[in-house]
């Protein structure tokens, strides 16, 4: 049976409600209509970056930790990557060091100080990516929570035209007309709130694993420099 044939119980609901029963179930398709776009989008934007991180951490040699080149391919959708933006600003942070310490005569090594620098422009920077992974996921449990409501609203809407026939023509079918609205928005809401509810523990548990990895190439980074490109305290002091 087609969801959209006349005989389907949602459709009946909805061809027998009044304005305010319609408008309990356009919301409701509304919110379903957001959410599946966001779970869509999201999927596609966090498989892209989990192949994306896997092809440059590939090409990543802590040997030469400021040699690398790599240029992500752009698609139809604006994809985050988030680890390359991570590269980038390190690489320049980097850049920008070895080319101060040229200018004062120190050398291409990095002090303490430096490393700290390095870390803090990381971590920044992570946050940065972060942020843009999260974009648009704080809807998903403000549907969860609104669904049902929505749904149940629709429910005590459904109740009170059941009365309210029963009073003024004590008849059945405006009763059961009542009646399927309240049990039809009830279905929906949960039917709304069900998925963005799986998606908004889903995406939230591959953001935590995505800054891990993060955190994890940061780390890698960090440790490149002060394995080739560190110079410790006592170095420094005798530099001056």
């Amino acid at each position: 049976m087609s969801i959209f044939a006349v005989g389907n119980p949602f459709v009946n609901a909805y061809l027998q409600t009044d304005w305010f029963g319609k408008g309990i179930f356009w919301l409701l398709f509304c919110l379903s209509g957001i959410t599946w776009t966001i779970l869509i989008h999201k999927t596609i934007v966090f498989f892209h970056v989990k192949k994306l991180s896997r092809d440059l951490l590939s090409q990543f040699s802590q040997e030469d930790p400021l040699s690398l080149q790599f240029k992500p391919v752009k698609g139809l959708i604006d994809i985050p990557h988030p680890f390359f933006e991570i590269y980038k600003s390190f690489k320049a942070r980097a850049l920008k060091i070895i080319s101060r310490n040229h200018l004062f005569k120190i050398g291409t090594s990095f002090s303490i100080t430096d490393v700290d620098l390095l870390d803090a422009e990381i971590n920044v920077q992570i946050g940065k990516q972060l942020k843009r992974l999260e974009k648009y996921l704080f809807i998903l449990p403000t549907i969860v929570t609104l669904g049902p409501f929505i749904g149940l609203l629709g429910t005590v809407w459904g109740i009170l035209l059941s009365f309210s026939q029963m009073q003024t023509r004590m008849g059945n079918e405006g009763m059961l007309a009542g009646l399927s609205l309240a049990l039809a928005t009830t279905v929906i809401g949960l039917v709304v709130a069900i998925p963005a509810l799986i998606g908004n523990n889903y995406f939230k548990n591959a953001l935590r694993l995505v800054r891990q990895e993060m955190e994890d190439f940061s780390h890698q980074l960090l440790a490149s420099v002060e394995i080739h490109l560190f110079r410790g305290e006592s170095a420094k002091e005798s530099v001056h």
